[in-house]
């Protein structure tokens, strides 16, 4: 089904575009449809938004008033149009919103502009897209009428249900939310309308769980019927190391999580070494040519932890050829770093190779590596069948924790992940060795062996940014700043868990690393680390081109490859590897002399276009805006649905010891109450204010505390308190807590 959002999108791409020709871009064949489009076609001329011309031939009008952007709505009923980055958002008031909702993106026009430190007012136009197209509702009766009321207190509309769905009438004790489909949005004076599709009974139901965290996360659950299908392979030639030793490091439990790379090792002279990353040959076996392939990838462009497994974003079949199989030969694409004896990285070159799997590494065996006290006796029961592996293991530790340090010397930061005491959401806290949304790194743990393998694949992402980038290349990549340092009155409110011993450099600020160092007590520093990662910004992906300002030393650029079975990010830049490795030209035309194209600084040596103009345009279908934006907006659902299933899950484990009293430490303090960490559990819950019945207490933001006006009592972070569970809330995942 298409959206205005997509009429635009194929406008803009085109200087002028025949009504068939759009049709045919957005798949329409049936009159209905057409009728549709031609209602929107009228809207958007009126609105001064696209324009036709005698020719029946469309254009978006380029000089328009109107800024695509989107909505975003606080539960007080606030709602902004959120822009591009580092551009001002625009205020909207709940009359000028024409019934856009939380998320949709829409255009708006400026109707009054900002001054002193109000923003800009606007008035919503148009909705290109919505994003919500099935809503998690309770069911009420109103004047005798049937409606779904949103429980996602952003959306500021309800839904006109049919007479027969009464039946689902919310009942507290069965907490029977409904998701329901919308079968007309409102406009005007019309109704929004829909119908009941699931009622989900979520009162000590824990099986419906992750089906109502989906569904909160707009995300569709995929099942391998509507998911890419696995191509053959062409024959080619290539590199032949299947008998040469090769490692796959592996913590992830479930039998379908992502399939990972391999890592091989080769001694050379000198103390010199060769690094081989063999990454899984997506590129070769999926079909991104076609419009159709990645309609399907627009349903789901990740994979993500489940509860007893994954969701992958690839069939099972393409899984399956593609994965590393123990003893078995496979093919793969390969990149190999040539280090020196100090274990730097002097040359690479990218491959087309036949490998085999070795051994698979679990995290007992980097566990058992890593804790011996000697390395020339083996007595480990784990270590002795893998006796011939050690010294390859040993050498590849040994570069991942030095490219660890190296990355921890250019400025990055490290903070530990928070403790699990939910056995179902192992999953979720095993390191992804795949994912750079973060800001930070996670340390390098013995008892989880992928932490290990991050270091080398961060260098191998690295890599394919700077050789697609000499090369004039697109990418899709994360742009951090590495933020590695926090203004010093940021601090004073975290004072309790630091102490006094505080050294500031010349501009007043400190370190993250000194923070953490300074805070000597385990439960405190556990806390710190939580204050800490919110300091960070979500790093979003971007279209990285060769325009790119790449040189401003504040920031690192990165394009993953090495993990194509984890996301689509990967996948897009490993097919452009895979098109240099068999399509790149290596030489001029009449020329006999090739150049190896897939070889660092060979750039030096190339003055022509590497690819040409067929293979250009497929290569430019996935490296766009538009692409860029529909994965930034999937990986923001994903995040949510992980800090969204993690909380639902605690707060079952706090639903079963209500009336239980635990110790805990305050971990923020705001004007309605403060947020409580309970120690043994692991689960955090609020104190509201209306429950501190001793004293009327005033917030004072700068100290970060609530203090008694009678009693001069005060509560800030890192206090030591002692709390009831008195209830919990599954809908809004709400532990409340009251002092004892």
């Amino acid at each position: 089904m298409f959206s205005t959002s997509s009429i635009i999108d194929n406008l803009n791409h085109s200087e002028r575009l025949e009504y068939k020709k759009l049709c045919r871009s957005l798949k329409i064949t049936k009159k209905s449809e057409r009728d549709k489009l031609d209602i929107a076609l009228t809207a958007l001329e009126k609105l001064e938004i696209i324009n036709k011309n005698e020719n029946n031939e469309y254009t978006c009008i380029k000089d328009s008033n109107h800024i695509v952007a989107k909505i975003r709505c606080s539960s007080k009923g606030y709602c902004f149009a959120v822009r591009e980055k580092n551009k001002e958002d625009i205020y909207i008031k709940e009359n000028l919103l024409n019934y856009a909702w939380n998320g949709d993106k829409v255009l708006v026009r400026i109707i009054k502009e900002g001054y002193r430190r109000r923003s800009p007012e606007g008035i919503v136009d148009c909705i290109l897209e919505r994003s919500n197209q099935i809503l998690l509702s309770k069911v009420e009766i109103i004047n005798n009428d049937v409606y779904a009321i949103p429980i996602d207190d952003r959306i500021l509309s309800k839904i006109k249900l049919p007479k027969e769905d009464k039946k689902y009438a919310y009942k507290k004790e069965n907490k029977n939310i409904v998701k329901v489909e919308i079968d007309r949005f409102p406009i005007g004076q019309d109704e929004g309308l829909g119908h009941v599709i699931k009622e989900l009974q979520l009162n000590n139901n824990e099986e419906l769980d992750t089906d109502f965290v989906l569904s909160k996360s707009n995300i569709i659950k995929l099942s391998n019927n509507n998911l890419i299908e696995s191509k053959k392979i062409e024959k080619r030639e290539r590199i032949d190391l299947s008998d040469k030793n090769s490692f796959l490091f592996r913590s992830w439990n479930s039998d379908n999580s992502p399939i990972l790379p391999m890592i091989q090792i080769e001694h050379g002279q000198n103390k010199t070494t060769k690094l081989w990353i063999h990454t899984n040959n997506l590129a070769e076996r999926v079909e991104l040519n076609s419009k159709k392939s990645l309609e399907i990838f627009f349903n789901g462009f990740e994979s993500f932890p489940l509860l007893d497994n994954w969701q992958n974003y690839l069939s099972e079949g393409i899984r399956y050829d593609s994965e590393f199989k123990l003893g078995e030969k496979n093919e793969a694409i390969s990149l190999c770093l040539n280090l020196n004896s100090d274990n730097e990285i002097t040359e690479w070159s990218f491959h087309l190779t036949l490998v085999r799997c070795s051994l698979i590494v679990g995290s007992e065996h980097t566990d058992a590596l890593l804790s011996r006290k000697s390395k020339t006796r083996i007595t480990s029961r784990i270590l002795k069948p893998i006796k011939e592996y050690i010294e390859d293991l040993d050498k590849i530790l040994e570069i991942s924790t030095l490219f660890r340090e190296k990355h921890l010397f250019e400025g990055n930061v490290e903070i530990p992940s928070p403790l699990n005491n939910v056995k179902k959401l192992d999953e979720f806290f095993i390191h992804n060795p795949a994912e750079y949304s973060k800001g930070y790194f996670e340390p390098l743990t013995k008892d989880d062996c992928q932490t290990y393998l991050s270091p080398l694949l961060h260098e191998g992402n690295l890599v394919w940014f700077k050789h697609s980038n000499q090369y004039g290349l697109k990418s899709a990549g994360y742009i951090s700043k590495g933020l590695d340092y926090i203004n010093a009155n940021e601090i004073i409110k975290y004072s309790e868990f630091i102490g006094n011993d505080i050294e500031l450099n010349e501009d007043g600020n400190l370190s993250f690393n000194q923070i953490i160092k300074l805070c000597e007590d385990d439960n405190k520093k556990r806390i710190l680390h939580k204050l800490l990662i919110n300091e960070f910004k979500e790093n979003e992906l971007s279209l990285i081109t060769k325009n790119c300002d790449n040189k401003e030393s504040e920031k690192l650029y990165i394009s993953p490859w090495t993990v194509p079975g984890y996301n689509f990010t990967n996948l897009i830049n490993q097919y452009s590897i895979f098109n240099m490795l068999i399509n790149g030209k290596k030489s001029k035309k009449n020329n006999i002399k090739e150049i190896n194209i897939m070889k660092s600084n060979s750039w030096d040596s190339v003055n022509w276009d590497i690819f040409n103009s067929s293979i250009s345009k497929n290569i430019d279908t996935l490296f766009n805006t538009f692409i860029i934006d529909k994965l930034n907006e999937y990986k923001n659902k994903i995040n949510q649905y992980k800090s969204n299933m993690i909380s639902i899950k605690k707060v079952r484990k706090a639903e079963k010891l209500l009336g239980n009293i635990y110790s805990g430490f305050i971990l923020s303090v705001q004007s309605y109450g403060f947020f409580v960490e309970l120690t043994d559990l692991n689960v955090e819950g609020l104190v509201h204010v209306s429950t501190l019945n001793n004293d009327w207490y005033e917030y004072r933001s700068r100290q970060n505390l609530l203090i008694g006006r009678k009693s001069k009592k005060s509560y800030k972070v890192g206090d030591k308190i002692e709390v009831k569970i008195i209830k919990v809330d599954i809908l809004k995942y709400q532990i409340d807590l009251e002092l004892t």
